[in-house]
């Protein structure tokens, strides 16, 4: 098992990244995320934004794709149910099945 640096602590901590992100076939990584808070990182099938040309979705496979986010309550699928999050402004990073939000910059 590898390790790394925890960034909050300084401390050496076995990453277990590799086993706990077994990727579902069907679903993508979504993590959502501002300087001093994550509001989601999991699994999921789809999440909905709105930027400058409109409201739009984001699948797996989708190319790389980035953009700036518009005030808007991004929704997000998941097997549990639609989670929302209401945002005022972020960007948006696709590639290869992940997708990262970062809030508030």
């Amino acid at each position: 098992m590898a390790k790394r640096q925890d960034a909050s602590t300084g401390n050496m901590v076995d990453d277990d990244s590799s086993e706990k992100k077994k990727l579902d076939p069907t679903m993508m990584e979504i993590k959502v995320y501002s300087p001093y808070q994550t509001y989601f990182d999991e699994q999921a099938y789809s999440i909905s934004a709105i930027n400058d040309t409109g409201p739009f979705d984001i699948l797996k496979g989708h190319h790389r794709f980035i953009t700036l986010l518009n005030p808007c309550e991004m929704e997000i699928r998941t097997p549990k149910g639609e989670e929302k999050i209401k945002i005022s402004r972020g960007v948006m990073y696709v590639k290869e099945d992940k997708v990262t939000v970062f809030l508030d910059v």
